[in-house]
């Protein structure tokens, strides 16, 4: 797997991280408040306009453990991932009054105030959260999602991600990788108001296939060394057309850890377990096992809560089966978004087609290599 490429001098990425995660000095460089005319048309162009995407994910095992502290009580643990080709987008164009102007293409909302200071936060939360801790202003920002809303597959962080990319090169703010880690996860909680997990950031920031290695003295991203092309050919991935909370799902599950539900605790204590084995049997690209590890993954997940699964994810997946696949899982925390099957390549037609036929849409994709990426032109 080669390293991801660097896309910005706004932020300066590795292709692993460090052990033990620097911690992150955000105002480092202080930040000028700009409330004239004249203050925006020295600062910046109006011709300007940034263009970032990064991409969304399919977690293979060990989800919801990323969440700090579970990871700490299954030890060795280790979430897998990979980054797929379905992107989150935003596009920044300047403009010379000093208004901020925010735009869903998804959703159809638009904000238009004065200042950051004037954005609230209950309409398109986490564009508004980070416009106003970058303070950025003379602008219209624009986003946009190739995956469905509510797809489970960390398509905001993916936006998250993209956002703070696009946001520092705008504003002359220099991120290292760390800093941009903790401010997504950070604002994402304030967003959701639960805990975050961890893993859905570092697809988006470095794309590939990863292993996410959690411990005491930190976090790790380390990539598997799996062909991407034969990881691809084996996973038929589809949008149940019933959207999720994530938020809510891992916090439920959070809980009934922390309040020392026997069954849960067994529950995550296997997926840890799991995740540990799918990662040398992906490694050494031992398709059955990694089949049989899926499998597990997902018995063991559905015992963490319940409404991880529903009769229509049960259908979907039992037609699947029919259709020559070896296993399946929700993706994320699960309820509904999207599931992805494990097929032999030769079955992906088969079981692509069956999963359309149950009412499922089957959304193509590629591994992504290429994480955040940002384009800037005038």
């Amino acid at each position: 797997m080669t390293p991801p490429r660097s896309n910005s001098r706004a932020i300066s990425r590795s292709s692993t991280e460090g052990a033990c995660p620097s911690k992150p000095t955000i105002a480092s460089r202080p930040i000028r408040r700009r409330n004239s005319r004249s203050d925006i048309l020295r600062h910046y162009n109006p011709r300007v306009r940034i263009d970032c995407s990064a991409p969304t994910r399919i977690d293979l095992a060990g989800g919801t453990i990323d969440i700090w502290p579970l990871y700490l009580f299954h030890q060795p643990a280790v979430t897998l991932n990979a980054a797929i080709s379905l992107r989150a987008h935003c596009a920044i164009e300047a403009r010379d009054d000093g208004r901020v102007v925010l735009v869903s293409e998804d959703t159809g909302e638009r904000v238009d105030v004065e200042s950051p200071a004037a954005l609230g936060v209950t309409t398109l939360p986490l564009v508004a959260r980070l416009v106003r801790f970058f303070d950025a202003r003379g602008l219209t920002l624009t986003t946009r999602s190739d995956s469905p809303v509510g797809a489970g597959i960390a398509g905001s962080s993916a936006m998250n991600i993209a956002l703070i990319s696009a946001l520092a090169s705008f504003t002359g703010r220099s991120l290292s990788p760390d800093e941009v880690l903790e401010i997504a996860k950070n604002v994402e909680a304030q967003v959701i108001d639960v805990p975050t997990g961890v893993q859905d950031y570092r697809p988006a920031l470095y794309g590939g296939i990863s292993a996410v290695e959690l411990d005491v003295t930190g976090i790790r991203r380390v990539p598997i060394a799996v062909p991407a092309a034969a990881l691809a050919s084996r996973i038929v991935l589809a949008y149940t057309r019933a959207s999720r909370n994530s938020g809510i799902n891992n916090w439920d599950m959070m809980k009934r850890h922390i309040d020392g539900e026997s069954r849960v605790v067994e529950a995550f204590d296997n997926i840890a377990s799991i995740a540990r084995r799918m990662r040398a049997a992906l490694e050494a690209e031992r398709w059955e096992e990694v089949g049989r590890e899926l499998a597990a993954e997902w018995d063991n997940r559905k015992r963490l809560a319940p409404g991880v699964t529903t009769p229509a994810i049960d259908t979907l997946l039992d037609r699947a089966r029919g259709a020559g696949a070896v296993a399946g899982k929700v993706c994320g925390a699960g309820g509904g978004g999207c599931l992805f099957c494990l097929v032999p390549p030769e079955q992906h037609a088969d079981v692509s087609q069956a999963l359309a036929d149950a009412g499922a849409r089957v959304l193509p994709f590629q591994i992504e290599d290429q994480g955040v990426h940002l384009r800037t032109s005038r």
